[in-house]
């Protein structure tokens, strides 16, 4: 078949080797499983010989980690789905990076969605990149996104954004050169990752970089002028949040 994804499944129990090959084989049935290793070295081996579309990658390895498997393959041209059974502050980072993940036990639609995710983003030509994003996150060091758009996926530094506008299931990202991104996901997905770093919700079309509000404007229709020289409106149910925020951020200063 023209479609079929060529995977490798990496994991140190082959009790979940065992389990997601039927789970792919049941409800992935386009996934063709070409290989599995257990260890970092068997699967940079692998890796190299059989030339995955994709791969399932357990961060925790007998010999190592994922990210060592993934610094010392010489090819490349891979994506990959991560498998953790990590807390929400891990999760927050592979937000940051773009990278897909599964939660185990490995639930077979969000597998569905992972692999369907995997056929939206073309190319591993940031593998590099999202490694190194991915890992700076892990370690709370937050400084650049990787963002899914129609042109492909798109490396960005976090400080270049002055705000967040949903549109229906897209976000457009508003960024200090004056350039404009439609990024293909909501932004409720980008308030859970950015909230915590000066970023605030404001409206439920807005969401702010606190770096470059100039001013609020108040009133019923209360709004804020950015950098920019844009407006953005502050919602009533959220105008108290958002002015404890920007009061928190100028102490911070």
């Amino acid at each position: 078949m023209a479609d079929t994804i060529r995977a490798i499944i990496i994991d140190d129990e082959k009790k979940s080797i065992i389990t997601l090959s039927k789970l792919l084989n049941v409800y992935c049935p386009h996934v063709k499983v070409i290989g599995t290793a257990q260890t970092v070295n068997k699967s940079v081996e692998t890796i190299n010989f059989l030339k995955p579309d994709l791969v399932f990658l357990d961060i925790f390895l007998p010999d190592g980690d994922g990210f060592d498997v993934l610094e010392n393959v010489d090819y490349r041209s891979f994506e990959v789905i991560f498998i953790t059974a990590s807390d929400k502050f891990a999760i927050k980072a592979f937000g940051f990076s773009a990278i897909h993940y599964l939660l185990k036990p490995i639930n077979f639609k969000e597998l569905q969605h992972a692999v369907e995710r995997f056929k939206q983003i073309k190319g591993g030509n940031l593998l590099n990149e999202k490694i190194s994003i991915l890992k700076e996150s892990l370690n709370m060091n937050y400084k650049k996104i990787i963002l899914p758009s129609s042109e492909g996926l798109i490396m960005k530094d976090i400080d270049d954004i002055i705000r967040c506008e949903a549109d229906s299931n897209y976000t457009i990202f508003f960024l200090t050169n004056k350039e404009k991104l439609l990024v293909s996901k909501s932004l409720n997905n980008f308030e859970k990752i950015l909230a915590d770093i000066n970023f605030c919700r404001i409206h439920n079309k807005h969401l702010v970089n606190l770096k470059y509000v100039t001013k609020y404007i108040k009133g019923k229709a209360g709004y804020v002028i950015m950098q920019d020289k844009s407006h953005a409106y502050v919602s009533e149910n959220r105008r108290k949040e958002f002015l404890s925020s920007l009061k928190n951020y100028a102490r911070s200063l």
